[in-house]
């Protein structure tokens, strides 16, 4: 597969380490959380900060790598942040210390996207891109299993001992900063243009952005507007009675599924079409939300999160590998930074939105709204976005 290059697999290995990272601690974020005196909309609002400082700076360090005609230096930087705003979470319990923790671990994502996504781009042509970011989507998520398994496996010999877990996920993180210093720049013309990157300055890319750019990227983030932090999924499991071990080892099926069908479903997108794939990613998205307001045990939850690991690998890294093929080379951390950076500040809305529609009417009402919301997206880009091969360059 000689589609699957050094800088490819390299970028694939740094994700899958520092995924293993983030997901020891994300299924048990808000069990933790809500152990040191957080309320669910306390989390919600947590979440949608944090999602909103990494896409603010998404669009702006996105911009400056086109700019500076590097990717590298973001790459490194960016999982370095990551990495070391792990063993500050176990520091204190303060609130507010717990919101720059997840702050500094977000904008390390903020800070690499662009960079590392306008790099996968260039090791593929627009026929290859979906299985190029469908691999590098696999390899992230694989740490998504193995993450939360190093968890259960740490939590069935010490219970409720959270604070040690974010200073054991620090050691992956290390290791990812050393493979990311692998990472070279292709030789490019240096851009000719001096002027000063101001933070905001993506946003004008998208007046001068493809009209089929603007007309995709408009119906994601009505999509995003709904599509609330996993959290919530996660609650709605504690809420109906799983244990912890239960409701952790649900999320590792999830991840798996997501792992291993992210790769087949990026082949199949570059063989029949990108928009065939999201599209249908989307549909399971509806179902699984639709499902998630009905109460059951671990096996109706199991069935759901296999839906839902096959919507996620049939929409994420699909979404980029789309975006990069209706726009220019020399924009693409530009288009994947801002429409991460609008993607970020929709999530906030749709946490802190999810999170009050919960408090005040119950996981029901704000998981049905959710899938209704997500269907009339499909309808969107069934109707009004054209396929994307039409306008590849």
């Amino acid at each position: 597969m000689k589609y699957l290059t050094r800088t490819v697999w390299i970028l694939s290995v740094v994700s899958l380490l520092t995924d293993i990272a983030s997901e020891m601690l994300y299924p048990i974020m808000p069990i933790y959380l809500k152990s040191i005196g957080f309320s669910v909309l306390l989390i919600g609002i947590l979440e949608g900060v944090a999602e909103a400082s990494a896409g603010l700076s998404k669009g702006y360090f996105g911009k400056l790598s086109d700019h500076a005609g590097k990717r590298a230096p973001f790459v490194r930087l960016g999982y370095t942040f990551s990495a070391l705003s792990k063993p500050m979470m176990a520091l204190t319990v303060y609130p507010l210390w717990i919101f720059i923790a997840r702050t500094v671990d977000r904008v390390g994502k903020g800070i690499r996207t662009g960079a590392r996504d306008a790099m996968l781009s260039d090791e593929a042509t627009p026929a290859t891109k979906g299985r190029i970011f469908g691999f590098h989507r696999s390899m992230d998520t694989l740490g998504a299993v193995i993450g939360p398994a190093l968890a259960l496996l740490y939590l069935y010999f010490y219970p409720a001992n959270y604070r040690m877990l974010f200073l054991l996920a620090f050691f992956p993180g290390v290791l990812a900063i050393g493979c990311s210093l692998l990472l070279k720049d292709k030789k490019r013309a240096m851009p000719e243009n001096s002027t000063r990157v101001g933070f905001f300055s993506f946003l004008h890319y998208w007046k001068s952005s493809p009209v089929i750019y603007r007309q995709l990227v408009a119906g994601l983030l009505i999509f995003t507007l709904c599509n609330s932090s996993d959290v919530f999924l996660l609650l709605k499991m504690k809420q109906a009675g799983l244990s912890d071990t239960a409701t952790i080892g649900v999320y590792i099926f999830y991840n798996m599924v997501y792992a291993l069908a992210s790769f087949p479903l990026g082949v199949l997108a570059d063989q029949i079409g990108l928009k065939k794939i999201f599209v249908a990613g989307l549909l399971l998205f509806t179902i699984v939300y639709a499902g998630m307001a009905a109460a059951g045990g671990w096996y109706w939850y199991g069935l759901l999160f296999f839906l839902y690991g096959l919507y996620a690998a049939a929409t994420e890294g699909i979404s980029k590998a789309w975006i990069s093929n209706i726009t220019s080379k020399d924009d693409t951390a530009t288009a994947i930074g801002t429409y991460t950076a609008f993607q970020s500040v929709c999530t906030m809305l749709a946490s802190s939105l999810t999170g009050l529609l919960w408090f005040e009417f119950g996981a029901g009402s704000a998981l049905l709204t959710t899938a209704a919301i997500a269907f009339m997206v499909v309808l969107y880009l069934l109707i009004i976005v054209p396929e994307p091969e039409k306008f590849s360059h």
